[in-house]
């Protein structure tokens, strides 16, 4: 399939489909430890190319670790057309939890978790990630993500990102750095962030909705009505549904596309 639903977007210098790819599911149960079907893994991050996806979402925290490498086994060496989006700012204990590791020398050592384990000199995008499980949180965010915008300086990341994070939060990161991209929570039913989305969209800045399916509870609306509503909701939004099954991202793909028409 050459077709994919919503285009493309420029993320900086960066072209990628609007259709994208989240990995967090191939990690275990609770985002921990490898997957019951690696081999099947390994074929969804496969199908997901061969479908023409260009943008694939990551942290080096799923499993911890265990998504970073299947992209590696899978992929590596990228297509140039590929680009990987990660994530710092928490890491994983024993015990499943999320904890907060928003340091200098934290971040310093989740860049280059990330640079390791995907097998890469640099990324190509890293969102500085903020909140924690029950949403965005207030505070400035100045310390991180001026160690984020030195990195970038320094050359081992190409474009900077907010994740979980409130609009006053976005306004101080750009002041501080170029951002290309915020991640929220967003879909047809919690929809806080409209406001925001516009703003972002006048800027030519990408709006990445996670739980574009709802969280713990799902959406009422099917799947395919859901992403294509939030396809067509603005043009700066990018898409990151993700599976384990291929089958599953497939049809997907396919639903979005009938739903499009």
């Amino acid at each position: 399939m050459n077709t994919l639903p919503g285009g493309t977007w420029t993320l900086g210098d960066l072209t990628v489909t609007r259709f994208g790819y989240g990995a967090m599911q191939l990690a275990g149960p609770h985002v921990m430890g490898p997957p019951a079907d690696r081999d099947g893994a390994i074929g969804v991050l496969r199908a997901a190319v061969d479908l023409g996806i260009t943008h694939i979402d990551t942290s080096h925290a799923y499993g911890p670790h265990v998504t970073n490498e299947l992209i590696r086994e899978a992929l590596h060496p990228y297509p140039e057309s590929l680009h990987i989006a990660t994530k710092v700012g928490a890491t994983r204990d024993a015990r499943g939890g999320w904890p907060v590791a928003r340091r200098p020398e934290d971040l310093r050592d989740q860049v280059h978790d990330n640079l390791k384990s995907l097998g890469l000199d640099v990324l190509d995008l890293v969102y500085l990630r903020l909140g924690n499980a029950e949403g965005p949180q207030p505070g400035s965010i100045a310390e991180a993500f001026e160690t984020l915008a030195d990195l970038r300086q320094e050359g081992l990341i190409r474009h900077l990102g907010v994740s979980n994070v409130l609009a006053e939060q976005v306004a101080e990161a750009q002041r501080i750095a170029p951002i290309v991209s915020v991640q929220n929570m967003y879909n047809l039913e919690y929809r806080q962030d409209d406001e925001l989305i516009d703003r972002l969209a006048a800027e030519e800045i990408a709006y990445v909705p996670f739980f574009p399916l709802g969280g713990f509870t799902p959406l009422r609306s099917p799947r395919s009505a859901a992403l294509a509503w939030l396809l067509r909701r603005s043009p700066n939004i990018l898409l990151i549904p993700g599976t384990s099954s291929v089958a599953h991202l497939r049809e997907n793909v396919a639903g979005v596309l009938e739903d499009e028409r």
